[in-house]
């Protein structure tokens, strides 16, 4: 059949290109309208109860992920100087479009009672100029204020907060990109009139960051992997032809990518942006073994349609079923539960299975039209070097198989202790270089205000007006609240509590003292100035506004807002499950209802869902890939001689993982089912390769293998070091993830390429002896 595929394709070669060119073209128009994703982490599923708590939260209170944080730090902060660049700053910040406030110890609101109206009054604690005499009587009167400490400022090491609220659309839109550097630029003019270096965070910036950097880096890699692959096919084939069209292959595989996503309607993820230069690693070697194929059919006949005939019908079946395993591997994702891996897979098994049909449908056609190759264009094939290695494999397999099952025993133990080590655990921020301002201005926000990564925590009374009916849902939330404030790792709670306090504290005439929960004395006097209190004037003037933002319209539930240190996948619920303990000790769980929520939260629950996400998909890919190679050789013994050696680069892989420290996370779970995927094309590559040959050698397996390692050899070990090579490009990246996804990927394929032309000749000559027996 595939021969007459080869016959059919240089029969209708011009009507075939015409139609890829006008296919190729479609794509591009489509893929010009990819978009980088400006949206948090879709790793965890939308029937989630964590996902469900947190839209439910975001309907009450809105977004908690909308601020940008600002901070500076200097003994001296408080000079004329500073306090009119900090009045310049807020005035440019609040100037974008997309920005809805700015908040800072310059236009902190202080509050006053209004005893003949019987309201609260907002008042401006600074007041410009910002003179000497005046601005140290204001610093007093602001220091006065424990409603601002550790909140705007940390009194211990002189450090300031100044927070921007972010429109939620700007926020999760490509128009954030602009926005902060609008804000930057502001900032950077701030520095320059202060001489204070300012630290930027806060999930809106580091979420404008990464994607920056991630989409910087697929233009890169893309480019990287195209330029090598360029080099390497020249280098190997000595001809710009063989070296063009395989680009042209990958290309137009890279555009596809891009378009398919649009197609299906993603946008660009943090995983989506390996997609297009993993097709172009994974296209290469299928030119490589069409190309390779080519030659010695051309060769042997010297004729060019020919060879190409033979080109197809020797390599179709086995570069489908190639990649159908790659795609496999890549594409089970879609079977998991995390609409982050969903996407990826179902993106990149598209993709691969595509790239068989760019080359079947546009080498052929090619070929036909190129000259004819030339003699230097086969020396590869009788590469010196290349086949002494694998004479050397070809003695080892034949005569070492004692030396072989002892390293591959080793190789097992080495893998099953490290994978005892092997540690699952994520953090927000921890592919980021550690040396870079993103992850340095993070850990200085921890150091001084105890972290800024929301989590937020709901009181639920189950009855309307549940909160205000009397002071002991009060007291209560203020106990849970002074327990968490104890702690670490979170910075001072706050809620509608802290906004009492600050009332109270008003009422009795600015005391610090009174900075404290209001009593049932207190609240019928209190009660009176807030219910007048929408009719005051001023900035900021509302009270109520800020209360009612931690509690719902029905008032039937309260937020309390925590920022927290990026703690981790693995610390947090272990905080989590104290914080519940100490609330079921506070709230009588069958009146009230606790629930933690907030984006860290979600975050860190999806990383748990991506690492389960691994443990099925690498089931399913092994699964499904036993089934195609079974459908391929109709041989259980066969199955069983092809997982073996692509089991055990895996688990060496997760064994090195183990030792070094590296754990289990989003960024590293794609490893092994890539792997497998790819490094099954091997052992295809091989099995194809010795069933066709079989028969030519009178069924003679010794002499068959023989020959099969020194036919098939040259080509996997190109193939295997293209690869390779391909994948250290991502040692480049300025993610750790990536990085380790470059270099175990490489380690993974270096062992099943090993395993594959030494480990399972000498499992196909054990067992094929024993069947005879």
């Amino acid at each position: 059949m595939w021969y007459n595929i080869g016959k059919f394709l240089l029969k209708f070669r011009l009507p075939i290109l015409i139609a890829l060119v006008l296919f190729t073209a479609f794509m591009t128009y489509k893929a010009s309208q990819a978009k980088i994703s400006y949206e948090f982490s879709k790793a965890i599923p939308v029937t989630n109860s964590k996902y469900i708590d947190y839209e439910n939260f975001k309907k009450k209170f809105g977004d908690d992920g909308a601020t940008l944080v600002l901070g500076v730090q200097s003994d001296s902060f408080f000079t004329s100087k500073n306090f009119n660049a900090l009045l310049q700053l807020k005035n440019d910040i609040e100037a974008i479009p997309g920005v809805l406030n700015f908040l800072s110890i310059e236009n902190a609101p202080g509050l006053k009672k209004d005893d003949s109206l019987k309201r609260f009054i907002a008042t401006k604690i600074f007041h410009p100029p910002f003179t000497g005499a005046s601005l140290d009587s204001s610093r007093k009167d602001f220091e006065n204020l424990p409603f601002y400490n550790g909140v705007l400022y940390n009194a211990d090491t002189h450090a300031y907060l100044m927070a921007v609220s972010i429109n939620k659309d700007s926020a999760n839109s490509g128009a954030r990109v602009m926005l902060m550097q609008k804000v930057e630029n502001a900032v950077h003019a701030f520095e320059k009139n202060t001489a204070l270096k300012v630290y930027i965070s806060g999930l809106p910036y580091i979420r404008t960051k990464v994607s920056e950097k991630l989409n910087k880096e697929m233009r890169l890699f893309i480019i990287g992997s195209l330029l090598f692959s360029a080099i390497t096919l020249l280098l190997f084939f000595r001809s710009l032809y063989a070296m063009l069209i395989s680009l042209v292959v990958v290309g137009i595989g890279v555009i596809c990518s891009f378009a398919t996503m649009v197609l299906l309607g993603y946008e660009i993820t943090a995983l989506g942006v390996l997609i297009p230069p993993l097709i172009v690693v994974i296209g290469i070697p299928n030119c490589i073994y069409f190309l390779n194929k080519y030659h010695t059919a051309y060769e042997e006949t010297n004729s060019k349609n020919a060879a190409i005939v033979q080109m197809t019908g020797r390599m179709g079946i086995v570069t489908l079923f190639c990649n159908i395993t790659a795609a496999i591997g890549f594409g089970v994702f879609a079977l998991t539960q995390s609409s982050l891996l969903k996407e990826f897979g179902i993106v990149s098994g598209i993709n691969i299975l595509l790239l068989f049909f760019i080359s079947l449908f546009l080498l052929p056609p090619a070929l036909s039209y190129l000259p004819s190759p030339k003699s230097r264009h086969f020396r590869y094939l009788n590469s010196k070097k290349l086949n002494a290695v694998l004479e050397k494999i070809t003695a080892i397999v034949f005569t070492k198989k004692t030396w072989v099952y002892t390293i591959s025993l080793a190789a097992i133990i080495f893998s099953i202790t490290g994978m005892m080590r092997l540690n699952t655990e994520g953090f927000i921020v921890d592919d980021l270089p550690k040396t870079g301002s993103i992850y340095t201005n993070l850990k200085w926000f921890e150091q001084q205000f105890k972290g800024i990564m929301p989590l937020e925590i709901e009181v639920d009374t189950k009855k309307k007006n549940g909160l205000l009916k009397n002071t002991s849902t009060m007291e209560k939330i203020n106990e849970f609240s002074n327990f968490i404030a104890s702690g670490n790792q979170t910075a001072k709670p706050i809620s509608f509590i802290t906004a009492l306090k600050f009332a109270k504290q008003a009422y009795y005439d600015g005391d610090s003292i009174d900075y404290n929960l209001p009593t049932e004395f207190d609240m019928p006097f209190l009660a009176q100035y807030l219910k007048k209190n929408d009719e005051a004037d001023g900035p900021n003037k509302n009270l109520l506004k800020v209360m009612n933002s931690y509690i719902d319209s029905t008032k039937e539930t309260a937020r309390i807002t925590v920022n927290m240190k990026d703690m981790g996948s693995k610390k947090l619920p272990v905080l989590l499950k104290q914080y519940d303990s100490v609330a079921n000790t506070i709230f009588d769980t069958s009146r009230y209802k606790i629930t933690y929520t907030g984006a860290t939260v979600t975050f860190l629950e999806g990383t748990r869902y991506i690492v389960d996400g691994l443990k099925s998909s690498i089931l399913w890919a092994l699964g499904i890939i036993a089934l195609c190679m079974l459908l391929l050789f109709r041989s259980f013994r066969i199955l069983f001689c092809s997982l073996i050696p692509n089991i055990i680069p895996l688990m060496f892989t997760a064994g090195i993982m183990g030792w070094t420290g590296i754990a289990l996370k989003p960024s590293t779970v794609l490893i092994f089912s890539i792997a497998l995927g790819i490094a099954i094309d091997v052992t295809i590559r091989f099995l194809v390769n010795y069933k066709q040959e079989l028969p030519e050698y009178e069924n003679n397996m010794e002499i068959t293998l023989r020959k099969t390692i020194q036919n098939t050899g040259i080509s996997i070990l190109y193939t295997s070091m293209v690869l390779i090579a391909g994948f250290i490009i991502f040692c480049f990246s300025d993610f750790n993830g990536t990085k380790a996804l470059g270099w175990l990927t490489s380690i993974t394929l270096v062992i099943a390429t090993i395993a594959n032309l030494v480990l399972l000749p000498i499992l196909i000559l054990e067992l094929s002896s024993k069947k005879k027996k």
